[in-house]
């Protein structure tokens, strides 16, 4: 597995392993909430966290950071650990933070004791509004002084669900004029009684994430606690925890810039709104930036990692072309994938001077290099090829078929186009041509020159398929401050009938291919013995390598 490049984490661990004089081990965890899928955001943290560890022989433990019963399911849970898998990563440890709210509901009282919490009466909206703001201080809420015995009878009650929804929170006691607003005496509990997938109905009190995150860490004795750059204001707080909880471990929290991706969403309650209104197929949708998506369309883990390992970990957010991406797919895939012969917008080719009924079996190559070996397929005096392939009045340098044009089939002859019908619309419905029998690929005769090569299938001996082009679900509108439903792309999905080669009807749900001039595909999970489907992941053209050569 790849290794991630050097950079200001590593420089931060590197350091705190020299002060301990080699003793420290290690110990690094993803913590994703299971209230949506991972998308490919969290890829790059995985390959943080993950890397991290890998690289100084430690430990990465997969926590669900389920501390929020409205939103969590077990359902999301399984496609986490499945996503985080397939990516090629293996965690140490499966953890919960549900499974550590005793020890959470302990340490509260630990802080009741020491006089750093208290129950509050104040409801959201005047806690809110009693925060104060960047240039003002907060108000102190008229319950902070509240004698510790009283607070930990109130806090026990709370428990034991004696108030309601609402009603009572518990909040840190440090200051109301701290110029962080996040230090003003935040909420670390309140009560919400919901079933919890995990502890069912066992609590009516959950704790907040910025309490609960720093105390997981500490339980699981995790030594760098590595978020992306939003929580950076939230590091006081996370410290002011770890310090005065009785918990030994000690751990430290470092930021990174997240991933910003071009005509990406990024963002789970966004993702979560298209599957609910049913703008995709679900969370797995091949235009969904999920890694599950990406996993249907074709991506591979391979190709995610390299894109990862290629943007490297920064300390300042910036906006990364998703073009790059689609580069790296298009890397993994030249190297591992087989070609085949496939048409979408199909008009037939019939070569009139060929021998009716009869069929002849033809060698052609397998991938880019002989090492890929070769495949036979049919030919015949049908044959289907792309409609663009033809032009009634072609232009300039235009080096396909057109009537007096000639034109090699890839692997088969050279033809001559004759004459052509179209329907009552005026479409081109069929193209006439004659072929030269000298110059069948691989003979001697064979090396006459002629400047179009086209990719064709025979019409008496192919799969039909659907094709499924997908593209961005946002279009080009970068920074206008728009909302994501504003910038929808209607052409995210254009779907098409075709034919391809007929051993393509062989391939497993899950196999990719490239189709020559067409672009790379996977067999997709609709597939059905008499239509099989496949999904584009990329095309063939490398707007990013062109730019950035």
């Amino acid at each position: 597995m790849e290794e991630i490049r050097k950079n200001f984490i590593q420089e931060i661990v590197e350091n705190d392993i020299k002060e301990s004089d080699g003793k420290i081990n290690i110990v690094t965890r993803f913590p994703p909430e299971p209230n949506g899928y991972l998308h490919i955001g969290h890829a790059k943290a995985i390959c943080v966290d993950f890397g991290i560890a890998k690289k100084y022989n430690g430990k990465c433990n997969l926590r669900m950071d389920d501390t929020n019963p409205a939103k969590e399911d077990n359902f999301y849970v399984e496609a986490i650990k499945k996503d985080v898998e397939w990516l090629g990563f293996k965690y140490d440890e499966l953890c919960y933070a549900a499974d550590y709210f005793e020890e959470m509901f302990n340490q509260a009282v630990v802080l009741i004791k020491k006089g750093l919490a208290f129950v509050c009466d104040m409801n959201a909206d005047e806690i809110k509004e009693s925060r104060g703001t960047l240039t003002e201080p907060g108000v102190e809420s008229p319950y902070r002084n509240r004698s510790i015995e009283e607070n930990l009878d109130l806090f026990n009650r709370m428990r034991a669900g004696e108030f309601e929804d609402g009603a009572k929170v518990l909040r840190a006691k440090i200051d109301m004029a701290s110029p962080n607003i996040n230090m003003r005496d935040p909420i670390i509990y309140r009560i919400l009684r919901m079933e919890h997938y995990r502890t069912g109905n066992d609590w009516c009190i959950y704790p907040m994430y910025d309490y609960a995150h720093p105390i997981e860490d500490m339980i699981e004795n995790v030594t760098h606690s590595i978020c992306t750059l939003e929580f950076e204001d939230h590091r006081p707080l996370y410290d002011w925890v770890v310090q005065n909880v009785d918990i030994q471990a000690k751990p430290r929290q470092i930021e990174f810039a997240r991933l910003n991706m071009t005509r990406t969403i990024m963002s789970k309650r966004y993702l979560k709104r298209l599957v609910d209104e049913n703008s995709v197929a679900g969370w797995d949708d091949p235009r969904m930036p999920t890694i599950a998506g990406l996993r249907r369309r074709g991506y591979t883990p391979e190709a995610i990692r390299d894109f990862c390992d290629r943007i490297g970990v920064a300390k300042s957010n910036s906006l990364v072309e998703a073009a790059l991406l689609e580069h790296c797919v298009r890397e993994d895939l030249a190297a591992k994938t087989q070609r085949r012969m496939a048409i979408m917008d199909a008009i037939k080719l019939v070569i009139d001077n060929y021998p009716e009924n009869e069929t002849e079996m033809l060698t052609t190559e397998n991938g880019g290099d002989e090492t890929c070996g070769t495949r036979e397929v049919s030919f015949s005096r049908e044959l289907y090829i792309q409609s663009e392939d033809f032009m009634i009045d072609p232009p300039k340098k235009f080096f396909r078929l057109f009537v007096g044009g000639e034109v090699r089939l890839k692997s088969a002859y050279i033809v001559k186009c004759t004459g052509y019908e179209t329907d009552e619309q005026g479409n081109v419905t069929v193209v006439h041509c004659e072929y030269d029998p000298e110059t069948k690929s691989g003979m001697s005769g064979a090396d006459r020159k002629v400047k179009g090569t086209l990719h064709w299938v025979d019409a008496n001996n192919c799969t039909p398929c659907e094709f499924r082009l997908y593209d961005y679900l946002l279009d080009e509108r970068e920074g206008e401050g728009l909302d994501f439903s504003e910038r929808v792309n209607n052409d995210s999905l254009i779907v098409k009938n075709g034919f391809a080669e007929k051993s393509i009807s062989d391939a497993n749900i899950g196999d990719s291919f490239q189709f020559i001039r067409v672009g790379y595909f996977r067999k997709d999970e609709d597939s059905t013995s008499e239509n099989p489907v496949f999904n584009r992941i990329v095309g063939l053209r490398d707007t990013w390598a062109k730019l950035n050569k």
